[in-house]
């Protein structure tokens, strides 16, 4: 079965990342989930940047919790080459009206070597959140332990990003015992031996960006609920070429059908 497929940085291949150019451009087309990142501001706004430190991703500079939304928004995206573009960073509120009630999504709380502020960061996304029409279909996810704790006290599905091979009983009961919804394991730690003793114990497993259908193929059975791309609507017709089927048999009703496990 193809798992869910949702759109990293509202679809950075379509766009600057988490723009609305790249969100426009990825809901052209049916489509699973939209992953985007959650960043702080002064006056307690969440703008959606990759990266809390502004001049990685936009023409300003300093951190985001530095400055105001306003001030934020009247800075400009960047493109994949560095490049200006003629996007202004979002802010969360803005990604709520525009995605359809259906669709998953996934929001990271970003915050440098500060888990003061990964934690005020989950508080305030929580709290907008809270009375969200379609609150069943977001997560909030983290690096941050702590603020995926944050997130599941208040009823949101969380799920813990991971980038180590952590000691698998140990984890898995730690997530369970915080009441975390699962975890999401970047695709280089991929492995039976990771993913099976985690879906044994009922958590939900994803995996970080996959853009390449020959990782995806591989990836297959170990039976994840959700990847996220860059190019996600590529990136499936690619697998359905290199699958020779027609139609497709894991196509996007199991797609559908994956996100509804969720």
């Amino acid at each position: 079965m193809l798992p869910a497929l949702y759109a990293h940085r509202l679809g950075r291949a379509y766009g600057p990342d988490s723009s609305a150019a790249a969100l426009a451009r990825a809901l052209e087309r049916p489509l699973a989930g939209l992953e985007t990142d959650c960043c702080l501001t002064a006056d307690g706004e969440l703008v959606l940047l990759h990266d809390p430190l502004l001049e990685a991703g936009t023409t300003l500079s300093g951190w985001a919790h530095e400055h105001t939304a306003a001030e934020i928004r009247a800075g400009r995206l960047r493109r994949a080459d560095g490049t200006p573009s003629d996007e202004r960073p979002l802010i969360l509120d803005e990604l709520l009206g525009l995605a359809p009630p259906s669709v998953t999504l996934q929001l990271e709380v970003k915050a440098h070597a500060d888990g003061a502020l990964a934690r005020r960061t989950a508080l305030a996304l929580c709290e907008r959140l809270r009375h969200h029409h379609a609150r069943e279909r977001i997560e909030v996810v983290s690096f941050w332990s702590g603020a995926c704790e944050l997130a599941a006290r208040r009823g949101f599905r969380a799920r813990l990003v991971l980038w180590a091979d952590y000691q698998i009983d140990a984890l898995a009961a730690w997530v369970q015992r915080a009441g975390l919804h699962g975890v999401c394991v970047e695709h280089f730690l991929l492995s039976p031996a990771l993913i099976a003793p985690l879906l044994a114990s009922g958590l939900s497993v994803t995996s970080g960006t996959i853009n390449h259908a020959a990782l995806l193929e591989r990836l297959l059975a170990l039976g994840l609920d959700a990847v996220t791309s860059d190019r996600p609507h590529e990136l499936r017709a690619e697998l359905r070429t290199r699958r020779d089927t027609s139609p497709l048999a894991p196509d996007a009703q199991d797609e559908t059908r994956s996100a509804a496990r969720l």
